[in-house]
């Protein structure tokens, strides 16, 4: 099918100092978790956005120098000559498609300790780390200026041979650049502090610099923050920054615009929708000639249109949308806009480099496993045979499996006991904030509905006689899991109910089933990520006096690392609910729950009608169990392959449900060496002797 005419916009090339873009499609520079560390995920991965359609596909940030090192997130490098090799190998297959290939240069200061370098970092000034370690940074002289300057230029040479066709002066996030361009940080008295003009000096010198260096052959694109200080969502305190932008606007080929509030430009979309940047860019196209991008979470064909078609950017500017489904400019070139895979906002893409492992998706369960694994986003091996399977159970681990399945060419049913499709994702998506996670189930479904070759069954709850009976080949079990009314001590699962005491306790399950609790609430969260949050909203919505309580330091404590945990937070606060951190729930006798200091044992009662515990889950997994016991546990003397796939084997977030359906999917029929299951991109040191290297 044709792409839509309104869309020609969308594809037309678009000319960036030396080197020309295919299209506006233009996937900015994100973390991956892998970094140099892992340079064949790396460059695998970023193969399939460019085989995808995005006519720019950069790098992650490129440490210029071993003084600025990030670990344990694991960022690129252009330190020496081995580095351009390292990035050959993803330029190389950028190039291949058509697309160009961008890099940023990064250096850290106030926000890198150099835990693994151990050299010492540098910045304007002798600050503490802004990421809570206990170090500081030496404050840069003017020699140390000059030669920062020398290690940026050396980089850009080393990005130009590396075969980069942009090449970034990165002045934004926080970082050591743009701490000379914050006046409330650049106190310096020398020409590089106190005045705008003095303060933009070292970005000045960089850009020309760069220019110098490679602007024969690269582009120069300059990452800026449109905005001085954080504010309210979609009120920007621009400060002196349209001034500073005006001063440099002609200078680099590219702007790349972000915003002061990374919770907002990177926000979830629990509380933040697309496109929330348009409010910060009402300068920056009319003070200057040279293209601009910006991101915003796009997932919508109409949204970027209007975004070009109303002068707000040049370039459609993605990271999320585009590790969600590498090939959405494809898709909608092609006219297959209800087949792209929409990004839900889950950050749990940030996730894998806020921990240090490679990236993930909720959506795209091939993110990160292009290389290692072999699998594609859009390609998939045919059948092998042409045996059926049954999958029981559709929540987002049964339907990604039968999905893939049916790609695959196998005749597939799917089972489910409920009337509606999703598990856990249609129940939590009624909840506040959450209706974007029915991207999960609604992706799915379509792509269910167009095969032939998969029959749904409804309201179909299967005994394990049915399932013999239906003789299928290979049976899934992907029934879920159930929230427990318990929770764990850390050493075993123990009731909180007060003995000869029936107090009212319940679990996310009864809330979203639509069971309102007596009030007050106590919400105990111990599963630390978004869903504790989500139902102390939801049940303060319904009028009822809530508090929070965690034994956690922090409400939604791994909800960190998605980048949401602050937003969580003050959003509870600001809607009145009370939040207690490092405090265990010990009992509950239907009056007073007994919360217990986490650090000095001391009790601490609170009355409340009704607990609800986001606590544990125990997993569906009766029906197998009742299967394998007809063979008293001898699973191959089955009559066919049984599997439990998702939360019913083991429960987790929503991302490894879905991973966890494709790779049953993907692996159904293949050879898997149980030993060497995918291949590990490391440093091979070659062979070796007893007494050393040989």
């Amino acid at each position: 099918m044709p792409r839509d005419s309104r869309y020609d916009i969308l594809f037309e090339p678009v000319q960036i100092g030396p080197v020309t873009a295919p299209n506006r499609f233009y996937q900015v520079p994100h973390c991956t978790g892998m970094g140099w560390l892992r340079p064949r995920m790396l460059a695998g991965m970023r193969e399939v956005k460019a085989e995808g359609g995005w006519g720019v596909v950069c790098t992650e940030y490129n440490s210029i120098h071993p003084s600025s090192d990030d670990l344990p997130h694991p960022s690129a490098s252009l330190w020496d000559d081995s580095d351009i090799r390292a990035h050959r190998l993803m330029t190389d297959k950028v190039h291949a498609h058509g697309a160009l290939a961008g890099a940023e240069l990064w250096y850290g200061g106030i926000r890198t300790s150099n835990t693994m370098t151990r050299e010492v970092a540098m910045d304007l000034d002798s600050f503490p780390n802004s990421v809570g370690n206990p170090f500081q940074t030496r404050a840069m002289d003017k020699t140390d200026i000059k030669t920062f300057r020398h290690w940026h230029k050396r980089a850009a040479l080393r990005a130009r041979d590396a075969g980069f066709d942009i090449v970034y002066v990165y002045a934004t996030h926080g970082y050591l650049i743009s701490n000379f361009l914050n006046p409330r940080m650049n106190t310096r008295g020398d020409e590089y502090g106190g005045s705008m003009e003095n303060r933009t000096r070292l970005v000045r010198e960089l850009i020309e610099e760069t220019k110098e260096a490679v602007g024969d052959r690269c582009a120069v694109a300059v990452r800026f923050s449109a905005d001085e200080k954080i504010g309210q969502d979609g009120v920007p305190i621009h400060g002196e920054r349209r001034d500073m932008f005006e001063m440099l606007a002609e200078m680099p080929d590219l702007w790349d615009i972000n915003i002061a509030d990374y919770s907002l430009e990177m926000g979830v979309s629990r509380f933040v929708k697309e496109a929330p940047l348009e409010p910060y860019m009402d300068f920056v196209k009319s003070a200057t000639s040279k293209p601009v991008v910006t991101v915003g979470r796009f997932t919508s064909p109409d949204t970027m249109l209007s975004q070009v078609k109303r002068g707000i950017v040049d370039f459609i500017g993605a990271a999320r949308p585009s590790i969600a489904d590498p090939f959405l400019p494809k898709k909608i070139n092609e006219g297959r806009i209800d087949s792209i895979r929409e990004c839900i906002g889950c950050n749990v893409c940030y996730s894998g480099d806020s921990i240090g492992v490679p990236i993930r998706c909720t959506q795209n369960p091939t993110m990160g496993e292009e290389w290692r694994k072999g699998w594609h986003p859009e390609k998939i091996d045919p059948k092998g045979s042409d045996s059926s399977v049954l999958i029981v159970g559709a929540g987002p681990a049964g339907l990604e499996a039968a999905r893939a399945l049916g790609e695959r060419g196998y005749q597939v049913t799917l089972a489910e006991a409920s009337r509606d499709l999703g598990g856990r994702v249609t129940r939590e998506c009624a909840l506040p904030g959450m209706s974007e996670y029915a991207r999960v189930r609604n992706y799915r479904e379509q792509e269910l509905q167009e095969m032939t070759n998969v029959e749904i069954y409804r309201e179909s709850a299967l005994t394990a006689e049915d399932v013999m009976a239906f003789e299928a080949d290979h049976v899934a079990i992907a029934t879920g899991a159930t929230w427990r009314k318990e929770r764990f001590n850390g050493e075993a699962y123990v009731s909180i109910a007060v003995p000869s005491s029936a107090p009212e306790i319940l679990t996310p399950d009864d809330i979203v089933a639509g069971v309102t609790p007596t009030g007050p609430v106590l919400v105990y969260d111990e599963d630390g990520y978004y869903l504790g949050g989500v139902i102390a909203e939801h049940l303060h919505l319904k009028g009822l006096d809530v508090a929070i309580a965690t034994p956690a330091d922090n409400i939604s404590d791994w909800a960190g690392k998605t980048s949401e945990r602050w937003r969580v937070r003050t959003h509870l606060m600001k809607l009145g609910i009370e939040t207690i951190v490092s405090h265990s729930l010990q009992s509950y006798d239907g009056n007073s729950a007994t919360l217990v200091c986490e650090y000095s044992g001391r009790e601490k009662p609170i009355a409340v009608g009704s607990v609800v515990m986001v606590t544990q889950r125990s997993p569906n997994d009766a029906l197998y169990q009742e299967l394998l016991a007809t063979v008293d546990g001898q699973v191959e003397e089955l009559p066919f392959t049984l599997k439990r796939i998702g939360d019913c084997e083991a429960p987790a977030i929503i991302a490894a449900a879905t991973y966890a359906g494709h790779k049953y999917a993907r692996e159904l029929d293949a050879a898997i060496d149980p030993d060497e299951p995918l291949k590990h991109d490391r440093v091979d040191v070659g062979e070796t002797t007893a007494t050393g290297v040989a």
